[in-house]
């Protein structure tokens, strides 16, 4: 066999075997290491190889911003600043139809901002949001379908694990990469806002929903002691990136320590939810160092194939343009997306774009949010939606199906998509804050 037809042959197993259960780092790993192996016959190499790619993964300065906002989000979910942005969020849009819905895409994408994880914002969401919309007579689909439909932007709305590593995979800034995810989130949030509107009104059977009475309203002193920490705490950290005056690991650095004092204020922390919520970043940390040294050794067996420069002779002897390759490229993120998790999709097909991208003279900034989003959209979509599965083991009620929860993402998963398209037709919306 060829190089290129063991590559082609090691990218099928490695779906495979994580369709099959595998650990993904271990897939991505162990199949790399034996193509290599196989191609060169040379195990030295493929040991070598292996040795540069935990070097250059555990060495990197900037990994320390993964450990850093994994522990910001964890103990910023202890102090319960997503329960005060959510009732705050509920007060201003009760009297609008599906103003709930509308509050939970808001809460979400504040919450986004300081914690980065959809499954953390899709557990914390479920509890809170769908008991309250189901107490006002929202139609139960609805109602789990905003949550997992805005459960996503906490990998969009920085800072975000997914942005993290694409910026480990491509080689790109984490801060740049941090900051072209503002805008492209905010858009995303206006677009679930305007479409929730747009079904209240004309598909109110879905929305469902009763008025809701002005009912134990908060006062403005209590509004502001909600909202000030989590305010503070995007200041410290997106404004600390922006302006320059911190870099993405120093930010990260001071969202935790703010995060420490919020949560000790509020006496939502002892000495034992501390050290497990170190532990618990321990192995987070672990586990996302483990895919970059399994995707950095992916990405080195695809060089060694020759798998990117095949596919990009196969774009140019058919002449596709810009247009076709992100049309296929789309398709394949879609199609993954349902089989695949993110950081899946993300590791085995970025690594084959890039090098036809970068020649074109496109910012790999805006192809990273470009990517993001879209496999984003296959957490919701079936059968490995899983944002959905999230949803549904965290709610525990017979009434709501697992059915319900991917129908009632669809309207949402087709609102990622409008905004895709808006993002690959006019790449300054990602770069706006950049230039």
């Amino acid at each position: 066999m060829t190089p290129v037809e063991i590559g082609l042959i090691s990218i099928i197993a490695i779906i495979v075997l994580i369709y099959m259960g595998v650990y993904i780092p271990i897939a991505l790993g162990v199949v790399s290491f034996l193509a290599i192996y196989i191609i060169r016959d040379n195990v030295d190499l493929s040991f070598a190889l292996l040795k540069i790619a935990i070097g250059d993964s555990a060495m990197e300065y900037t990994f320390a911003t993964i450990p850093l906002f994994t522990f910001m989000g964890l103990i910023v979910s202890k102090a319960g600043l997503g329960a005060d942005i959510y009732g705050v969020m509920n007060q201003g849009f009760r009297r609008i139809t599906g103003g709930i819905g509308m509050a939970t895409v808001g809460a979400n994408a504040v919450f986004a901002a300081v914690t980065g994880s959809s499954i953390a914002s899709a557990s914390v969401f479920t509890k809170m949001s769908v008991p309250e919309m189901m107490r006002h007579k929202y139609n139960p689909r609805f109602a789990v379908g905003v949550v997992a439909g805005s459960s996503v932007l906490g990998m969009i709305i920085p800072p975000s694990a997914m942005l993290i590593i694409y910026s480990f995979v491509a080689e790109q800034s984490v801060g740049e990469m941090f900051l072209a995810g503002v805008v492209p989130g905010l858009m995303l949030a206006v677009a679930y806002v305007a479409a929730i509107w747009f079904m209240g009104r004309f598909t109110p059977k879905f929305v469902g929903g009763e008025k809701i009475e002005d009912e134990d309203l908060m006062g403005w002193g209590e509004i502001i002691a909600k909202t000030l920490p989590i305010v503070l705490l995007i200041v410290v950290v997106l404004g600390g990136i922006y302006t320059g005056w911190t870099t993405p690991v120093e930010a990260g650095a001071a969202g935790s320590l703010l995060g420490i004092i919020i949560a000790a204020v509020r006496r939502r922390i002892t000495l034992k939810t501390f050290w497990e919520t170190v532990i618990e970043t321990g192995h987070i940390t672990a586990a996302i160092l483990f895919l970059i040294t399994a995707a950095s050794m992916y990405a080195r067996m695809l060089g060694i194939a020759g798998l990117p420069n095949a596919l990009s002779d196969i774009l140019a002897a058919n002449q596709l343009s810009f247009f076709w390759i992100m049309v296929i490229y789309v398709i394949l993120m879609l199609f993954l997306g349902t089989i695949l998790d993110t950081a899946s999709i993300i590791l085995i097909v970025v690594p084959l774009f890039l090098p036809l991208i970068e020649p074109m003279g496109l910012s790999l900034v805006w192809f990273g949010i470009v990517s993001v989003v879209a496999a984003e959209i296959g957490l919701l979509t079936p059968p490995l939606g899983l944002s959905c599965f999230v949803i549904k083991a965290t709610l525990d009620d017979d009434r709501i199906a697992l059915k319900d929860v991917f129908l009632g993402a669809l309207p949402f998963a087709f609102v990622m998509l409008i905004v895709l398209v808006f993002l690959i037709r006019f790449p300054a919306l990602s770069l706006a804050i950049l230039n």
